[in-house]
């Protein structure tokens, strides 16, 4: 026994002798390995810091950093017409933020911003155990708004198995960089201008405008926390796809302002049991004011910036750089401008479908039309691209599918195939309307179609050129006044053969003929006939030239048929040659660029714009022509503008109709507004069956109509109405005085083939068969009968 006891206590012994051996060996095992690891992190800090495993940015490049800034397109008045953007951004300054954003972000992302230096401790080693012990890449709660900062301008990349500290390490580091730099208010301004908040919305200023329509300056504590609250995750806690979460998420930011006494209590309480009140607004080059005009100016300033440089020696970019691009066009009249064409269209639309009803299709059995369009179609390109056969294409195009389609009421859910939709497509009426003042040529309002998200198609582009009509008119008439034709020389109105041009021999629209017609009166009649021999005599070449010099740069063939308005012009270049009208002789080009700022505000770019006047026929001429086309609205073809729109100030202006009604023009102007509108389908061979219907009086003039209807009852534009144009001098007078109209030699007989009875010149009393009529029909009646009376030796 005691041998057993003298064993235990010897084993006891050596045992304990042996703990503190193991002791020192531990303690000099952490000694070493804490040695170690302050070596390696010095180490790793000296390799990252000094740029040995990727960049990390110079104190100059910290400097100069810049956020991708949309530029921005701004109407004459201030009002933003659109943005050019990567990313969706406007940069605000520190005074342009809520104080309430500022306290939720710092609450909610980095309580103890205002006391560190760019790395929170407690926070890095909250983040130690996490992301790099444990691996958690989505750990979070260490990272300062700086480092969060330096993440999104620099992107961090991969680097293999150790991509998440050396990240950390170089945001670290660059982190304690821009706090030396930049002030605490700075820092938080160059965060709120960059972080991404979900929509394509970048920074605090755009994602008010984009959830709540509202500025950074005004954000309530519930939409700063709203914000605030999408930055951990801005698709899960989108209050427009997920409700109820983003609600959650946002109280958790109010009590985190809470937490650190931002807010009071009572304030916290009233402020979570806010529902969430969103006033989005989806952002879309195809969305805004003037879509169309913003397409047309992008492409030019695209070039623009390819040819100017930033003071760095790069050139300016128009996505990224934050210009600010100021425009002619007026907010206001743009707005009414649209609403015009969507008012006309939306109607005329239903009178074309209703006027189709009981028919196959607007193009009848001519499957040349449907074949070109799906030619046409995007669809059908994809696929003859990817080399399949017309066979196998026509099997795609027909499968049906949802899709969305336009239509004037709203969106319309389909189940249709690409043929279905083509077709859809095809019945629509398009319409272009452009608006200058003529004497300084700027661009007040342009409107290239009736929806741009689903039409693209730009009918007021100088590259889209359609049949003008008798809207050429004028010019044919301008150059025979240029060369010598008398206003008041009577021309008949007879269908003549010219054999010099393969017998080309002109038809009036009515087909009636007979009488003698003055220059206005056959402009007010709009009669081809005497538009014809007005060419032969002025010359085609000389027309040709005028109306090269009065702005049209479409080829025009030295044929007569010009005369009638057969060549193809776009509505830019008809519009502005009117100027030349309204502007005493005087040719202008059309402005809409003000000029650009970069965006720091100042002006880069501002184009002289009194070079563009030229002086290309006499002011007697243009003033005649003026007076011409005056009767035209009060008597002729445009008279509706008085009947049905109710406009009654000076206008002047010319209608227009191509053959088998394809193409509906009106070109008008008071002395301060000209403008131009334009309808017809994509396709030519689609149109109205009836001139009733068809023609540019009951087509386009109606847009016009409605658009100066608009303009008469806003007091801020009524001046561009109510002004007259300048009186003729006596000469001028005494040179247009006299009849429109000489009936013809067999004028009684002549009279019976049109009202079917012959009219005693002698009685005041109109016939029974003439009461019977209308009084429009009384009244050309009294005309006519009074003009016999003048002129008995006819």
């Amino acid at each position: 026994m005691a041998k057993k006891n003298t064993k235990i206590a010897s084993k006891t012994k050596a045992k304990g002798s042996s703990t503190p051996f193991f002791k020192k060996w531990l303690i000099l095992l952490f000694l070493w390995g804490l040695a170690f690891a302050t070596l390696f992190s010095f180490g790793f800090y000296y390799v990252i810091a000094n740029g040995w495993i990727g960049d990390v940015p110079s104190e100059k490049q910290l400097r100069e950093i810049q956020n991708y800034t949309a530029s921005e397109v701004y109407s004459t008045d201030g009002i933003l017409l659109g943005k050019y953007f990567i990313e969706d951004r406007t940069n605000v300054a520190f005074e342009e933020i809520s104080e309430s954003m500022i306290n939720a972000l710092i609450a909610t992302e980095d309580a103890r911003f205002y006391e560190h230096q760019g790395i929170d401790k407690i926070g890095l080693m909250r983040v130690l155990v996490k992301s790099v012990l444990l691996g958690n890449d989505n750990a979070g709660g260490g990272s300062t708004l700086s480092q969060q900062l330096v993440k999104n301008i620099f992107p961090r990349k991969k680097y293999w198995l150790l991509t998440l500290p050396i990240n950390k390490m170089k945001e670290a580091i660059t982190a304690q960089k821009l706090e030396e730099i930049f002030s605490k208010k700075e820092i938080l301004t160059l965060y709120l201008n960059t972080v991404p908040f979900g929509e394509n919305a970048y920074g605090v200023e755009s994602a008010s405008k984009r959830y709540f329509n509202t500025s950074a300056k005004k954000l309530s504590i519930a939409q700063s926390a709203l914000l605030v609250g999408m930055l951990k995750a801005t698709n899960n806690y989108n209050p427009r796809k997920y409700h109820q979460k983003a609600l959650q998420r946002r109280n958790t930011v109010i009590q985190q302002m809470l937490k650190y006494q931002y807010i009071s209590p009572e304030v916290a309480k009233k402020e979570k049991a806010k529902p969430i009140q969103l006033d989005f607004q989806p952002v879309a080059h195809s969305k805004g004011l003037a879509p169309y005009f913003r397409e047309y100016l992008r492409l030019e300033l695209h070039q623009w910036c390819n040819e100017h440089q930033k003071p760095d020696g790069k050139t300016y970019n128009l996505y990224t750089d934050g210009l600010k691009i100021y425009t002619s066009i007026n907010s206001k009249m743009q707005l009414y401008a649209e609403q015009a064409v969507i008012e006309q269209m939306n109607s005329l639309q239903s009178a074309f479908d209703a006027h189709w009803k009981n028919q196959q299709s607007p193009w009848g059995n001519n499957t040349k039309v449907l074949t070109s369009a799906i030619h046409r179609s995007e669809p059908y390109k994809y696929y003859k691209n990817k080399g399949l056969s017309e066979k196998e294409i026509l099997a795609k195009l027909n499968i049906k599918n949802k899709m969305e389609v336009f239509g004037y009421q709203g969106k319309l859910n389909k189940n249709w195939s690409s043929i279905d939709s083509i077709k859809y497509y095809l019945k629509f009426l398009h319409a272009g309307f452009f608006a200058i003042e003529p004497n300084t040529g700027m661009v007040r309002a342009w409107v290239g179609g009736i929806n741009h998200e689903y039409f693209q198609y730009d009918h007021v582009n100088k590259n889209t050129k359609r049949q003008v009509g008798s809207t050429f008119k004028p010019i044919v008439y301008a150059t025979a006044l240029e060369r010598g034709t008398a206003p008041c020389e009577h021309f008949e109105n007879v269908k003549l053969s010219y054999s010099n041009y393969n017998d080309w021999s002109p038809s009036n629209a009515d087909n009636i003929y007979g009488g003698y017609y003055s220059m206005k009166g056959a402009l007010t009649k709009s009669i081809n006939t005497i538009s014809a021999q007005l060419i032969m005599r002025a010359g085609i070449n000389h027309v040709i030239e005028l109306a090269k010099n009065m702005g049209i740069e479409s080829e025009l063939a030295p044929i007569p048929s010009i005369a009638l308005g057969s060549a193809d012009i776009s509505l830019f270049e008809m519009t502005n040659a009117y100027a030349v009208f309204a502007n005493k002789g005087f040719s202008t080009k059309p402005q809409y660029l003000i000029s650009i700022e970069d965006q720091n505000g100042k002006i880069i770019f501002k184009p002289s714009h009194s070079k563009y006047r030229k002086k290309v026929i006499a002011s007697s001429t243009a003033d005649l022509m003026v007076e011409m086309m005056k009767n035209v609205v009060n008597e002729g073809t445009a008279e509706r503008l008085r009947s049905q729109y109710g406009i009654y100030c000076e206008v002047a202006g010319k209608t227009g109709t191509t053959q088998s009604q394809a193409d509906g023009w009106f070109i008008g102007f008071t002395p301060k507004l000209l403008a131009g509108a334009w309808v017809g389908a994509e396709d030519r061979r689609i149109h109205f069956r009836t001139t009733t219907l068809g023609q540019g009086a009951n087509t386009a003039l109606p847009i016009w109509g409605r658009f100066f209807a608009k303009l008469s009852k806003d007091p801020s534009l009524s001046k561009y109405l109510y002004s007259s144009f300048s009186p003729l001098s006596p000469e001028l007078v005494s040179k247009i005085d006299c009849e429109d109209y000489l009936p013809p030699k067999d004028s009684l007989n002549f009279l019976q083939k049109i009202f079917g009875t012959k009219p005693n010149i002698a009685k005041k009393e109109l016939p029974p068969a003439v009461k019977e009529k209308s009084p429009k029909y009384q009244n050309t009646w009294s005309k006519i009968r009074n003009m016999f009376r003048r002129n008995k030796d006819q």
